[in-house]
């Protein structure tokens, strides 16, 4: 599966520390009750015994229902990303019970089928709001097909490239993760950033974003060196990035698991003091709290607190543990519930709500939609530890006005 990513949005957390105003709802309703970046290789293993039943069916047809307001989850419950959409799908509907709503209903249509035929079927059906797709090259066919219709869509991928006319993008985006790391390095006297990003589209746009993160931040960037994640092409760029300069930080904007390769040879290669950084791509990599000498780097993410809270809940209900991803569905009906509060059914969903510079907020904290549609997050950053990761600097807690 390939990964996409986001160019860098504009810096929210000088604005979010000034103030704290946000409907906190999501983790309320939680407690009370919780190209994409798709995780790589096999999903979550089930343990044996019986299993409670799966998520929202793929039905063929709705009946007339005139008092629900009808919402389509448009996700691969197929083919090779079937793991991570049935885990999204699994998620709305602890949603919609956590709610108690029964103003929503969600129904799932498979676009691993083709992305085309299930937009063309859900608005057939009459869904006024789609949630989803995963993968950008599904959400750029459904785009333009939803806004002839009026409906806005609401992507589970974090390619911002895909956002407007319609379009919102709600996935993690790697340009505000190198943005909050930047700048809390910046902040304990970092002055001279190193980069390594891995060749491709990825790691053009992750290099992009630590340019201009640094600029604003008021450092340097002594050397940035790509790589193609192949041992001789990762020390290779290492010693490139040694020869070229000194540098006292070095994001390494890759996986956990590529870190965790790339670390060893930054230490012994004329980075042995420096402080490592990383992307949100590590806050899924339990293992990079087991390398030693991970131990110290920072890296910027959504925090975990309410996702645990989920994965026990979804584990008790399902028998399995959830994708990561799967807090993007949980998130995307929380906010359908909230707006729908003043959302007549039948009617076009009022998408200028989707705007609302207040924000919202969920299980990964919160968010609001930038003009060009993008969600803008507060993250948090964690520390990597012996055994564990601590956070040492917590999310803001909301949106300044």
């Amino acid at each position: 599966m390939t990964e996409t990513d986001a160019p860098r949005q504009a810096n929210m957390f000088a604005a979010a520390k000034r103030g704290a105003r946000i409907a906190f709802m999501g983790a309320a309703l939680f407690l009370a009750a919780c190209q994409s970046i798709v995780p790589k290789g096999p999903g979550p293993v089930a343990p044996t015994g019986p299993t409670q039943p799966t998520g929202p069916e793929v039905v063929q047809g709705l009946p007339t229902d005139t008092a629900r307001h009808r919402v389509a989850l448009l996700v691969p419950m197929t083919g090779t990303n079937a793991g991570v959409g049935q885990s999204i799908a699994n998620a709305t509907t602890l949603a919609l019970l956590d709610t108690k709503t029964d103003r929503v209903r969600i129904t799932t249509y498979d676009t691993a089928l083709g992305a085309a035929a299930a937009v063309n079927k859900a608005l057939a059906d009459g869904n006024r709001l789609i949630l989803g797709p995963l993968l950008a090259e599904d959400a750029r066919i459904i785009g333009p097909i939803a806004a002839r219709a009026n409906v806005p869509v609401v992507s589970f991928s974090n390619d911002a490239s895909i956002a407007g006319s319609g379009v919102y993008v709600l996935g993690y985006n790697t340009a505000q993760s190198i943005d909050r790391v930047v700048d809390y390095a910046k902040d304990k006297g970092l002055t001279r950033f190193g980069a390594l990003v891995p060749r491709g589209v990825y790691g053009e746009r992750a290099g992009n974003a630590m340019l201009r993160a640094v600029e604003q931040a008021g450092g340097t960037v002594v050397s940035m060196q790509t790589f193609d994640r192949s041992p001789a092409s990762i020390t290779a760029a290492v010693k490139k990035l040694q020869a070229s300069s000194s540098y006292d930080a070095l994001l390494i904007a890759d996986s956990g698991r590529v870190a965790l390769q790339v670390a060893p040879i930054v230490r012994k290669n004329g980075g042995a003091t420096a402080r490592l950084l990383g992307t949100e791509l590590w806050n899924t990599d339990t293992a990079l709290a087991a390398s030693p000498v991970l131990r110290g780097a920072w890296f910027a993410s959504v925090s975990d607190t309410l996702y645990r809270q989920l994965a026990n809940k979804y584990r008790a209900r399902y028998g399995s543990a959830p994708f990561r991803l799967s807090s993007l569905g949980y998130d995307s009906v929380l906010l359908t519930v909230r707006i729908a509060q003043d959302w007549k059914p039948g009617s076009p969903f009022p998408a200028a709500r989707l705007r609302d510079a207040g924000g919202f907020s969920g299980i990964d904290g919160a968010f609001r939609f930038n003009r060009a549609g993008v969600a803008e997050r507060a993250l948090e950053v964690g520390e990597v530890g012996a055994g564990a990761i601590t956070v040492i600097d917590p999310a803001p807690r909301g949106f300044g006005e």
